[in-house]
This record gives structure tokens, C-alpha cells and sequence, in this order.
């Protein structure tokens, strides 16, 4: 399997298989809004145009980055999320690298979202398509968040069957500049669980698969059968 480590700005061409990696705290947090019952996820390209979905659909839940904003119902945090029902739910989602991220890549055949707490899921699903080459969007600091950088390296490693100790990779995670700002309350809208939230390494057993329909980009978990899986 052929894999790409690139960031947002280095896309020049539609992959075939695009990882979109955004480990603090984007797709950990829709990771966990899928737990809580959310049946989709619209990621918006804008804070306007999530705004403009929740008011076309008042029973939707918008959330973004930072601080608590009028019209937004929630914050991206994964341990202020873990409490709230979303049974049956949608959930607009706009954040400052993960969704930016995903609207980058939308016209490649298969979009993944990915973080620590779906690693192995997401692996399971890339061995299906061993012959495609893989590329992963480090979605922070335009490339260079050791965070979604370790991440998507161990995604890699285990798509391709190897045996990995999880360890290094989660303590270089713990060790970023985002994981460093979010313990000390540098960023708003965090709460001091979620560091810990977003270093669960496989804490949930789907992937999330993203696909383009009536001009919105969707991302929805994806169960993958275990008969699918193949090396260790």
C-alpha cells in the first residue's frame, strides 16, 4: 500500500483514497457524537453556512470551534459532547482544520475521517483497498500537528498488517502543541477531560466514511464486518 503524508495546502490532486486525520478535536468529537446516537454529520464549509443549515433545520445541532457562539448548540469538545443525547440526530460540524480538511478531498471515490479513538476501525477499512494508494490529510498546523501526524502514521502502519506498539505513537500525540494547549486552557470551548478523550486509542469500533450528497458533504460510522480484516 502506497501512502502520502500531506497537508491541507500540499493537495494538488484528487487521491483515491483520502485519510483525513484531526485528532484534537474534530473527528474525536464526531467519533463521539455517533456514540451518543447521531445518525449524520454535515460538515460545513463555513460558520455561516452551518448557521444557514440550522436555521433551514431548527432540529439539527450545530457545533464549532471555540468559545459558545449565539446559534451554535455546541462547542468541539469530546468530554462536553459525551453527555448529551443524539439519538437520531444531525449534526453540523465546522471546525478550524478538520472539515477544512475533509471539503479538500470530497471528489476522491473514498473519504475517511480518522482519529486515535477509530484507528483500528479505519485500518480494517484501508486493507479492503490495498491496491489503491492512501493519502493522509494532517490536517493541523498545515501539516505539521504531531498529533494527526503520529496518528495517521499509526493508521498506516496497521493498514499494512504490521504489528505496532501504540505507545510512541500516543506519546508523541500527548506531547503536541495542541494536546499542550488544550491541558493548559489556551484554546476556549475545552473542557480538561479532553485530552484524554482524544488519546482513547480504538475506544470506538466503526470508521467514518464521508461522501458528497445534494452539494453537502456527509459523514456517517461505518461498521466494518471483522471477516474483512486481514493480518494480525
Amino acid at each position: 500500500m502506497q501512502t502520502r503524508f500531506l497537508g491541507i495546502p500540499e493537495m494538488a490532486e484528487v487521491p483515491p483514497v483520502a485519510v483525513v486525520v484531526d485528532v484534537m478535536r474534530a473527528f474525536t468529537v464526531a467519533a463521539w457524537a455517533f456514540a451518543q446516537g447521531a445518525e449524520k454529520i454535515v460538515l460545513a464549509e463555513s460558520p455561516d453556512e452551518a448557521l444557514a443549515l440550522k436555521a433551514r433545520h431548527p432540529d439539527w445541532l450545530a457545533l464549532k470551534d471555540g468559545a459558545p457562539a449565539p446559534g451554535f448548540d455546541a462547542v468541539n469538545s469530546p468530554a462536553l459532547l459525551r453527555s448529551v443525547d443524539l439519538a437520531g440526530r444531525t449534526v453540523v460540524q465546522k471546525t478550524t482544520a478538520g472539515t477544512v480538511g475533509a471539503l479538500a478531498v470530497k471528489e476522491a471515490p473514498l473519504v475517511l475521517c480518522a482519529a486515535f479513538v477509530v484507528a483500528e476501525a479505519t485500518a480494517r477499512l484501508l486493507r479492503t483497498r490495498a491496491d489503491d494508494g492512501v493519502t493522509f490529510v494532517v490536517t493541523g498546523e498545515d501539516g505539521r500537528a504531531d498529533e494527526d501526524l503520529a496518528c495517521a502514521q499509526y493508521i498506516a502502519r496497521r493498514a499494512a498488517g504490521a504489528e505496532v506498539d501504540a505507545a510512541e505513537f500516543l506519546r508523541r500525540a500527548g506531547a503536541s502543541r495542541a494536546a499542550s494547549e488544550l491541558a493548559r486552557g489556551v484554546r476556549q470551548g475545552a473542557h480538561p477531560d479532553d485530552v484524554a478523550l482524544c488519546l482513547e486509542l480504538d475506544r470506538f469500533p466503526f470508521a467514518m466514511v464521508a461522501t458528497s450528497e445534494d452539494s453537502l458533504m456527509l459523514l456517517r460510522p461505518y461498521a466494518v464486518p471483522p471477516a474483512w480484516a486481514s493480518g494480525p
